[in-house]
């Protein structure tokens, strides 16, 4: 059977670089994990129902996900590493809009416009952390996500002791993350210029962009099977992030502020289920760690919509972590397959498959609507059994 090649480690990775786009990853998505945080507000405020609020979900991520592939197949020809802190003035106005908003119209634009910023950020980000990985993806895509995944958790958490008690408004005050934000990205941009050129001369350049010798018709099929892929693991978190607390609420009748604690929870462990499983990955092969991830997680997930709250809590904890480590094999495997196009890539899977991730969100609140939030979550449970399409994927060869 034909393989997808480990690489080997030849020189160390930049670590600073690394932590850098960690740091802004993490302040990057902590702004994005305001909107679902909002949902219970916005509710109230504008008496919206569920496919309204999948809406507002939908607007920030559909934005994205139209935009983030293009953006980075055209910075693939035309690296610009500045792009991200034009990025981020997207999302500073999108956050006042949010922050100021008086009317359901205005939600969405200001959604739409924090998704604008989130699809410069992440394809430029994504080549960065590849380019000092010195042959370490698995790693340096951990370090680059677990950023992002501490962001996304620690946002619910600053809602609930912020914003859930002072008021919409006082979301503007994370204005301040955004500005910090930018001054890491504008260090981030003079490094990768400097970067760049010291590789290009280097003489295991050339190893980081070897191609595999696939035939075309097999690549085509492993990138269709890793966006399908990725869609489920993509929709059944969709239901975490935008419907966990709503879920949690009904079901066990408990405060708003303590559902918000149990979303940290879940989104927060996934941070350490993202690093595991691109190290992991580097030594045992992609394909296996997207076993382990998406399908291991489906036992779990079946169980939980009959467990009581403790449980219940367990549970999710579980399920993001095991299914949280398929992202980085998953986006590495695809970059493997098309070395020569990463930021088209990080941009396919960052933007579009998240954006489809946004449709189901619409989705799944349409049929709460309709059957109710519990039972949308005992259907839900059911989509990492997509996991099984991971046969179809070529096998990746152990390193060493």
């Amino acid at each position: 059977m034909t393989s997808i090649p480990l690489q080997s480690v030849t020189r160390r990775p930049l670590m600073p670089v690394l932590a850098a786009l960690s740091v802004a990853h993490l302040l990057n998505d902590l702004v994005q994990s305001m909107i679902p945080a909002l949902y219970p507000l916005i509710k109230d405020a504008y008496q919206l129902d569920f496919v309204q609020i999948g809406l507002i979900t939908l607007a920030f991520q559909v934005t994205s996900s139209l935009l983030q592939p293009l953006l980075g197949y055209v910075t693939d020809r035309r690296p610009w590493p500045y792009a991200m802190v034009a990025g981020m003035c997207a999302t500073l106005s999108g956050l006042l809009l949010l922050s100021f908003a008086h009317s359901y119209g205005v939600v969405l634009i200001g959604a739409a416009m924090i998704g604008l910023g989130s699809a410069v950020f992440h394809p430029e980000a994504t080549r960065m952390a590849r380019h000092a990985s010195a042959g370490r993806q698995g790693l340096a895509q951990g370090v680059f996500q677990v950023g992002g995944h501490v962001g996304y958790a620690i946002g619910p958490l600053l809602a609930a002791m912020i914003v859930v008690p002072r008021g919409q408004q006082s979301l503007s005050w994370f204005s301040g993350v955004v500005l910090v934000a930018m001054l890491v990205m504008g260090w981030l941009g003079s490094r990768y210029s400097a970067m760049r050129r010291e590789q290009k001369a280097s003489p295991v350049h050339a190893e980081e962009i070897a191609s595999h010798g696939l035939p075309h018709g097999r690549v085509l099929l492993a990138m269709a099977v890793l966006v399908v892929l990725l869609i489920s693991k993509n929709g059944y978190t969709a239901a975490f992030t935008s419907y966990y607390t709503f879920y949690l609420i009904e079901r066990f009748g408990i405060t708003l502020q303590l559902s918000q604690i149990m979303l940290f929870l879940y989104l927060v462990v996934g941070a350490a289920g993202v690093i595991l499983g691109g190290m992991i990955g580097d030594r045992i092969g992609r394909d296996r760690v997207i076993w382990l991830s998406i399908l291991g997680s489906l036992p779990f997930a079946l169980i939980l919509p009959y467990a009581d709250l403790f449980w219940t809590g367990v549970l999710s904890v579980i399920i993001s972590f095991v299914m949280a480590s398929a992202f980085s094999a998953i986006l590495i495997y695809a970059i493997d397959l098309v070395p020569h196009r990463v930021g088209l890539v990080g941009g396919l899977f960052y933007g579009l498959s998240f954006g489809l991730g946004g449709i189901a969100a619409a989705g799944i609140g349409a049929l709460a609507d309709q059957i109710g939030i519990i039972q949308v979550f005992k259907i839900c449970a059911w989509l990492p059994a997509v996991g099984l399409l991971t046969f179809l994927l070529p096998r990746g060869k152990r390193q060493g």
